[in-house]
């Protein structure tokens, strides 16, 4: 019952707002098969971070990082399609309210579902890029018959996504944080939001006035101190629901 109190309160606060923006991690994707990588089941349980996710260990050995991680990765990523709760954040920006995701994911999965403003903050992994001439391959295109694939330039292809060691683009911060400190509300759905520099964006949002509506399977360390409210269960549920609410309304 509080659940579907929430929900029609997240419709009225949505409906009343024209510069809403999403937060988005791992637990959005997890509907769509994709693991997440902290946490319980996730994939940094499978495999050390430092040996198969950092830049320094792929420039060492990108053989081995492909073989083992990337690889299978690209497989999870390329059979994945939008959940409800993709298309949830896509029919509320054909609705005229979400104007920009942020995202945590390298999935590609918030464009495939229809957003069109989207800022990859981790980079993607539906784009992979030639270490020597910078050309870039679509992740459908890659050719696993040579492993680490290659270019055609003869180049070792690298995900276009975030390695451990890596800085995010500062643009993509820059820009992140000026959605967040200028947008009426930030829908934070899927993350704990505990990994830096993300994690800062729902505390600017909150201190520049905005309402912080979480939507997560558990409560997280936003829950008490950062959000405005949380509305804890499955996010295609929970999104799929606001939507009726809120075409309901209109």
């Amino acid at each position: 019952m509080m659940t579907d109190a929430l929900v029609k309160k997240a419709a009225r606060d949505l409906c009343a707002s024209r510069n809403v923006a999403a937060l988005t991690g791992a637990g959005i994707s997890v509907e769509s098969g994709i693991p997440p990588f902290r946490g319980k089941g996730g994939v940094w349980e499978k495999f050390d971070p430092m040996e198969y996710a950092h830049i320094d260990a792929f420039m060492r050995n990108p053989e081995k990082v492909w073989k083992v991680f990337l690889k299978e990765l690209n497989e999870v990523v390329q059979k994945a399609s939008p959940n409800a709760a993709h298309m949830g954040l896509s029919r509320l920006e054909a609705l005229g309210f979400l104007k920009t995701v942020i995202t945590q994911n390298v999935d590609g999965l918030h464009q495939a579902a229809g957003n069109t403003d989207v800022i990859e903050f981790h980079g993607t992994f539906a784009r992979h890029r030639c270490l020597e001439c910078s050309r870039t391959y679509p992740a459908a295109e890659l050719n696993f018959s040579r492993i680490p694939p290659r270019c055609e330039c003869g180049g070792i292809l690298r995900p276009e996504c975030v390695f451990f060691g890596e800085m995010i683009p500062p643009h993509l911060l820059w820009r992140s944080e000026q959605i967040a400190s200028t947008c009426d509300i930030l829908l934070v759905v899927g993350t704990s939001a505990i990994v830096q520099p993300a994690a800062t964006l729902p505390v600017i949002a909150k201190h520049s006035g905005a309402k912080v509506i979480e939507i997560n399977a558990e409560p997280t360390a936003l829950t008490d101190s950062v959000s405005t409210y949380c509305i804890l269960g499955k996010a295609g549920e929970i999104m799929s629901g606001i939507i009726r609410e809120l075409e309901a309304s209109m």
